[in-house]
């Protein structure tokens, strides 16, 4: 919701500079007062960069770039994509097989997302406009699970969050030109108290926090089993709606949301599959 409202006052390019720069930066300054690890072989760099690239380069640019396009609902159900897309990709990369119960529990979350969205009413007549939205969000979610079947491999020789800070500041580095080009530093300037407040919060929040904790999660969990607990975001959200601004929760809100717990509980549900290797802690 942040994101789709900051999107009005700062271009894309511009605000995923915003947001993941100064999310870099709290992590660089994390990782020197918990004495982290700094330091990383240069043969391992490119890996680093490449998930940069994914999830701090193309990945802002095509999730800013879609609510231009789309309803914030429709890219929701698109995004509930991202658990099939990772089991896909572990599948071709031999990383992880899901059991029968995680491929019924992956359906199930995404069919309950579904469910609650197609409640509120999805309109898929956006025409070219819309089509390109959906593109946009397909890729987003294509990175979303790309980073977390790749990551894997960078676990192996470091803790999340050295992962993450050098992945964030690489990421973030590689879209700077491209952001310099859309004006960023005209953006800068006309940025008024209210969207400043929008972008620290997009950028501790929605940036530091969350791509941490979302990488630390990975080193714990294969990317399945950590991709399925998106789909409870829109469901958050309604919830929170109905706490705060008094939004009514329907019936199919609750069996939807019902799916989608059960959904995540069948993905995560101890027992005899492959699961992630213990890295090293954070």
């Amino acid at each position: 919701m942040a994101v789709r409202v900051a999107v009005q006052d700062v271009p894309p390019l511009s605000l995923a500079v915003l947001r993941f720069g100064q999310g870099g930066l709290l992590l660089v300054l994390l990782l020197l007062v918990t004495r982290g690890q700094l330091r990383i072989e240069w043969r391992d760099l490119p890996l680093l960069a490449l998930l940069g690239a994914i999830l701090f380069t193309v990945s802002p640019v095509t999730f800013n770039g879609s609510p231009r396009l789309i309803e914030a609902s429709r890219g929701a159900l698109i995004l509930a994509t991202i658990p099939l897309w990772s089991a896909l990709l572990s599948r071709a990369t031999r990383s992880e097989r899901l059991v029968f119960r995680q491929v019924v529990g992956v359906l199930l979350s995404l069919a309950g997302v579904g469910l609650v969205l197609a409640a509120d009413g999805l309109d898929w007549d956006g025409g070219l406009e819309g089509l390109h939205g959906d593109a946009l969000m397909l890729v987003t979610a294509l990175c979303g699970a790309a980073y977390g079947v790749l990551a894997q491999r960078a676990f192996a020789r470091y803790n999340a969050l050295t992962v993450i800070t050098f992945a964030m500041v690489l990421g973030t580095l590689l879209l700077l030109p491209a952001a310099l080009v859309e004006d960023l530093v005209g953006v800068i300037q006309r940025l008024d108290g209210k969207t400043v407040a929008r972008l620290v919060f997009l950028g501790v929040f929605g940036g530091a926090l969350a791509s941490f904790l979302w990488t630390f999660a990975l080193t714990r969990l294969t990317p399945p089993q950590v991709a399925v607990y998106i789909n409870l975001n829109p469901l958050v959200a309604a919830v929170l709606g109905a706490a705060l601004l008094a939004e009514r929760l329907t019936i199919i809100f609750t069996v939807g949301f019902g799916a989608v717990l059960l959904g995540v509980l069948l993905v995560n549900w101890p027992g005899r599959t492959a699961t992630a290797p213990t890295f090293q802690s954070c």
